[in-house]
């Protein structure tokens, strides 16, 4: 597989993750404070910037695309596998509300779905 818009991707990354740590040392904290947010917003930017500019072709903004969807789910999935040991070692008070919290999410999604017309798509028996 082709893996066009990587580059760009951890470029971006890299820059968001000093970004990310400059400004927790200014406020004064050992950790990265938004780097991921600025990593995002400056591949949104870049990307942008150099399709007006025509800088890249169909195949690297199909590539970016695809790896700037990647990015945010991988890059949740580790920051949940951090929040989870944090909750862990901190007492059975934070993996509780932690639960309590999940468990509401399952209830809420099936209510929520349920906001709004049907999708076209989907017959009136239910059955597609």
């Amino acid at each position: 597989m082709k893996i066009y818009g990587v580059g760009l991707l951890a470029f971006c990354f890299l820059v968001g993750k000093l970004l990310g740590l400059g400004l927790g040392r200014l406020i004064n904290l050992s950790n990265d404070v938004g780097g991921v947010g600025f990593a995002m917003l400056l591949l949104i930017v870049l990307s942008g910037y150099m399709r007006k500019k025509q800088w890249i072709d169909e195949k690297e903004i199909t590539g970016i695309t695809f790896w700037s969807a990647m990015y945010i789910p991988v890059i949740i999935a580790m920051a949940a596998s951090l929040n989870a040991k944090a909750a862990y070692s901190a007492g059975w008070l934070a993996i509780a509300a932690g639960a309590l919290t999940t468990l509401v999410g399952f209830i809420l999604v099936p209510l929520i779905a349920k906001i709004g017309p049907a999708p076209k798509h989907i017959e009136e028996d239910g059955s597609n």
